[in-house]
């Protein structure tokens, strides 16, 4: 790790800090209520996919790996597919450049993008969890990948942000057949000249995976996600969450109000808007149990805002989009949503994109 790459990763503007991949702050007002939506060219996939890495380099959009079922649904007996494309957006009115591949077929691991590229961090396939953290960069019409440190264990289905220079990642699972989540905190100082990842007090709640991040005033956010535990027959049994905590380096942890809602692998990092952070549709958990799965109605569309100085949610009302498991990108000044789940098992190639008016 040289400084170099450390001081590329530097960049805030306004009252709260503004990194690129983490929050979007547009304008310190605290009542946000217009939420212009639009979407951008879709991956060029039919199906599409969740829980991609995504970034921004080279002033472009970049989407990689993910998953997806390519022959049938998980309940007609269709098996999950991971993938290796990536998927090259130069500008938004543009297309879709392919014909580039990861090292292997990955997804539900954690990215964050800087200056420097897409730090992209463990993640899974239908075998393994994995350790390797990496940065793509898109450069000269090629993608290219430096190694990063490793992170102390394998890790999948966690959640992360970039806090200044230093890229937190919270929780997740360590094995495809984990029957409990990880109560894990990492920390990857990216402007020291040797880093690596120091393993911090975690979280004062239970373990969780598929929680959400968020980033404020120097501050780490940890929202929602899911418990696991192990039923009678050995099986993971899911327990939605709705408690929410903030890490701010040299004080701790501090526990904040509790969603009106969980928002289990809802878009992360959150997005910040003025003094408020939004979180964006998410799975509840409330319909974990529909039947007939091939009619469920989707993720709720409702967008959270927690007010900052007043530590309380509200309802922004409905988006257009149910959204789980997909990562967040700031890109040209707006908030990026590529593709995800739309319902459990349902794909989307769509691309949504959010700017205030």
């Amino acid at each position: 790790m040289n400084r170099w790459f450390g001081r590329a990763l530097r960049w805030s503007a306004g009252r709260f800090a503004c990194l690129p991949g983490v929050m979007l702050a547009f304008h310190a007002h605290s009542q946000p209520t217009n939420l212009n939506w639009n979407q951008l060219p879709p991956i060029p996939d039919p199906i599409g996919f969740a829980a991609p890495f995504a970034g921004v380099s080279g002033d472009a959009l970049i989407v990689a790996g993910g998953a997806n079922f390519t022959e049938a649904m998980p309940w007609e007996g269709g098996k999950k597919v991971w993938h290796d494309s990536i998927f090259v957006l130069p500008k938004p009115e543009g297309k879709w450049l392919t014909g580039f591949k990861l090292p292997r077929a990955i997804a539900y691991g954690v990215s964050v993008a800087a200056k420097g590229g897409v730090i992209c961090a463990g993640g899974s396939n239908e075998r393994e969890h994995f350790r390797e953290v990496f940065l793509l960069q898109w450069k000269d019409g090629k993608i290219g990948s430096t190694m990063l440190p490793a992170l102390p264990r394998p890790m999948a289905n966690g959640c992360g942000a970039l806090v200044g220079d230093t890229f937190y990642l919270a929780g997740g699972t360590d094995r495809p057949e984990a029957t409990n989540a990880l109560k894990t905190f990492w920390a990857l100082d990216l402007a020291a000249e040797k880093s690596t990842w120091r393993e911090l007090e975690p979280w004062p709640g239970p373990a969780r995976m598929l929680s959400v991040a968020g980033v404020s005033d120097g501050g780490f956010f940890l929202f929602s996600g899911v418990g696991l535990s192990r039923d009678v027959a050995g099986k993971p049994v899911r327990e939605y969450l709705k408690d929410c905590y903030c890490f701010t380096p040299g004080k701790g942890w501090k526990r904040l109000a509790d969603l009106p809602r969980a928002a289990a692998a809802a878009p992360s990092p959150v997005i910040q808007l003025g003094n408020e952070l939004l979180i964006v549709s998410g799975d509840d958990g409330a319909l974990v149990n529909f039947e007939p799965k091939s009619a469920h109605p989707g993720f709720s569309k409702e967008v959270l805002a927690y007010d900052l100085y007043a530590d309380k949610w509200r309802s922004l009302g409905a988006s257009p989009l149910s959204r789980a498991t997909v990562p967040t990108v700031i890109w040209r000044n707006q908030v990026v949503i590529p593709n995800g789940e739309m319902k459990p098992g349902r794909r989307t190639p769509e691309v949504w994109s959010l700017n205030s008016r």
